[in-house]
């Protein structure tokens, strides 16, 4: 733009004119710079609400990946399986693992019968396959299935509640297509409860499912709600329908699957384990409570002795009072010591260097007793001391929940060797064959007592009392055989969480009977 200054007629600057151009000026350059000004502000009332919508839609986003997630359930958040791999994956492939989507199975539709209430007694394992029988034995009466509750009264002491050690939701989910669970009665049905109008009774040890069709379902009818106050061992062995036994085997396999916590911890110590070699995982329950309860005091000082039977008059539950232990101990029937766990452990050629997980609370006699197998076996850890102190702090004083981390540890150990026959070493054994009949070494403890004592004595060599050992254990490895069956002594007969050979995928080897 070009601006010319006016003259008069002698040549000189108009004055007024020259203000009027000024003035014209100034408002041509205020106008521009409004206009710039306007320009500047658009661009950024544009970015606002850029940033406004993006953020609107990322939480929107967000809200719906969270109703996803309760939708289809926890399971989809999990990471790695129940039963998983022995190679671990790092935390951040973990992420990659969870399944795109969960299919749930079709829920089955049937008449209700009444609902089942369950108190679980015993340890971990007791009140695991307790568990299995309760789904199967509902799933048959047509009946609905409240959440177990768990023992919180016997010697363990533990407070835990049922989803605290194991996924409650998954537990639920993953049997809809068998029988109907709750985690509590409805309201209505809590009040009858409340006000006394229901029954509740202990049902017979080792019983066939008929007695739960000719006693338990009329009472269920009747009474709309039957509690089960105690469940160990309630249900045979032999003799039931093949849909009982594979639905026992599938809440134990699929449907019983740990919390996130314990599965989380349970990876931790395995890789630990697995990054320095094999590993052996020795279930050596010589343990306070089971000295006492047995009677077992092989090797035990005048006040050791005194403190075990102290504790065992303690427990009106535990029956047997009076024991001769010396005599049990020869009948094969006591837990084997850690000296002579130790010799046996050597006489099987086990690898003196080999790493032992002791999956076991606190050894009666404490250092005094494990000198010997430290002695021959120095690589011998505990959860205690494989574990940080901070990864087991909101484990303590919680032993069910500490055993189910041993109980991850001796699924995934190279070889699996109990002391004693008791819960966690018959249903890991049977787990196990699951898993393809990992070797687990089933000690005849009636012939190694004698065995050690001759040995002890200097009537056999170490070479004699080896050879021995390892020609008796050659067929105790758990590989494929039938379980043994004894009709009238049901408690003397292969236990079925042991060896649930209904639903094992056998190998060409052919099945013994032994």
């Amino acid at each position: 733009m070009v601006f010319r200054w006016v003259k008069d007629s002698y040549g000189r600057a108009n004055h007024c004119d020259s203000e009027g151009m000024e003035m014209e000026l100034k408002v041509l350059v205020a106008d521009k710079i409004e206009k710039q000004k306007r320009l500047i502000i658009r661009p950024r009332i544009k970015v606002w609400m850029a940033r406004v919508i993006t953020t609107v839609v990322l939480w929107t986003s967000v809200v719906q990946l969270i109703a996803l997630g309760k939708l289809l359930g926890p399971s989809l958040f999990k990471g790695m399986p129940y039963c998983f791999s022995s190679s671990i994956a790092s935390p951040a492939a973990e992420k990659f693992l969870v399944p795109a989507k969960v299919v749930l199975p079709p829920k089955r539709i049937y008449k209700n019968n009444g609902y089942l209430m369950v108190s679980c007694n015993g340890g971990l394992n007791q009140m695991r396959s307790a568990i299995c029988d309760m789904v199967a034995i509902a799933r048959h009466l047509n009946a609905t299935l409240i959440v177990p509750e768990l023992d919180k009264t016997s010697f363990w002491d533990d407070s835990s509640d049922f989803k605290d050690i194991f996924d409650i939701d998954h537990f639920i989910t993953s049997l809809i297509d068998e029988v109907r669970i709750l985690k509590q009665l409805p309201p209505r049905v809590k009040r009858r409860v409340e006000q006394g109008l229901s029954y509740s009774l202990s049902p017979i040890s080792w019983s066939n499912i008929s007695y739960y069709e000719n006693q338990i379902l009329p009472m269920l009818l009747k009474h709309k709600v039957v509690h089960l106050n105690r469940t160990d061992s309630r249900l045979a062995n032999n003799g039931l329908p093949t849909e009982i036994q594979k639905l026992r085997c599938r809440v134990n396999f699929n449907a019983l699957r740990f919390t996130s916590q314990i599965e989380e911890l349970g990876r931790r110590a395995v890789k630990i384990l697995r990054e320095k070699g094999p590993f052996l995982v020795l279930h050596l329950r010589y343990e306070m409570d089971m000295l006492a309860f047995s009677g077992c005091a092989h090797g035990c000082d005048t006040r050791e002795v005194e403190e075990l039977t102290r504790m065992r008059y303690a427990y009106p539950q535990w029956k047997e009072k009076v024991i001769n232990s010396e005599l049990k101990r020869k009948d094969g029937l006591c837990p084997l010591t850690p000296e002579e766990t130790a010799l046996t452990l050597a006489a099987l050629g086990i690898d003196h260097n080999v790493q032992i997980y002791i999956a076991a609370g606190e050894i009666y006699g404490g250092e005094r007793r494990m000198a010997s197998l430290l002695g021959e076996f120095p690589n011998v850890v505990r959860k205690e001391t494989l574990l940080e102190p901070s990864d087991l702090m909101y484990f303590q004083n919680h032993s069910s929940q500490m055993a189910a981390v041993d109980y991850l540890v001796s699924l995934e150990s190279d070889i699996f060797i109990p002391t004693y026959d008791g819960n966690m070493a018959k249903v890991v054994e049977g787990h196990r064959r699951f898993l393809g009949f990992k070797k687990t070494i089933l000690l005849d403890r009636r012939l190694l007592v004698h065995l050690i004592d001759q040995y002890s004595n200097g009537l056999l060599s170490w070479d004699e009392f080896s050879t021995v050992v390892k020609e008796a254990h050659a067929y105790r490895m758990g590989s494929p055989k039938r379980r043994v069956v004894i009709t009238d002594r049901p408690k003397e007969e292969d236990y079925f969480y042991a060896n649930p050979q209904e639903c094992l995928q056998l190998l060409d080897e052919p099945l013994k009977s032994t």
